[in-house]
């Protein structure tokens, strides 16, 4: 597997929320990432597909919700969210495709 596969393997796709673009205007971009992901894999990857400098990474984990499914009880998965803050000058557009 080559390491720009790699890099999507942790990086899974951005997050587009009310309180994600809040974060952007601080210089943060909002990524679901891998549940596995440590936060150097993060910092690297983000930095080798979109060439910014990145300044810290913080992570959450988001436990899923016990939800009904045909009757049936069932769970959501567990989201691990990573809020990537960017070095000064350095921007990601997600609105647009990767």
């Amino acid at each position: 597997m080559s390491a720009k596969a790699e890099h999507y393997d942790v990086i899974r796709k951005p997050i587009i929320t009310e309180k994600s673009t809040m974060a952007s205007e601080h210089g943060a971009v909002v990524f679901e990432v891998s549940i596995d992901a440590n936060k150097p894999q993060i910092k690297e990857a983000v930095e080798a597909l979109f060439g910014v400098k990145v300044k810290a990474v913080n992570t959450t984990i988001t436990k899923g919700k016990a939800k009904r499914f045909r009757g049936q009880l069932g769970r959501r998965k567990d989201v691990k969210k990573a809020y990537v803050t960017l070095e000064e000058g350095n921007t990601i557009d997600v609105s647009t495709g990767l």
